[in-house]
């Protein structure tokens, strides 16, 4: 069965699926903030990690604002 078969069993909007990618993408880049935070105010200073926390916030907001962008977009025009 085809990816977008089930996507219409889930959302019966278009906006309904654009919104829920939207809010998933922001919880990845808060939680990127947060590690990055963490990363910055470690004790031990040689314990750097190998985790670019900047560009996985910088990606996901870009796509978290164009998803809940579209949208609110799609839930106006409905």
């Amino acid at each position: 069965m085809p990816i977008w078969r089930l996507m219409e069993d889930w959302f019966p909007h278009l906006w309904q699926f654009h919104l829920a990618a939207g809010v998933a993408a922001l919880t990845i880049a808060l939680a990127s903030v947060w590690a990055e935070r963490r990363r910055l105010r470690r004790v031990n200073l040689d314990a750097v990690g190998f985790m670019p926390w900047t560009v996985i916030y910088l990606i996901t907001f870009l796509v978290a604002v164009v998803f809940l962008g579209l949208g609110a977009r799609e839930w106006f025009a409905a």
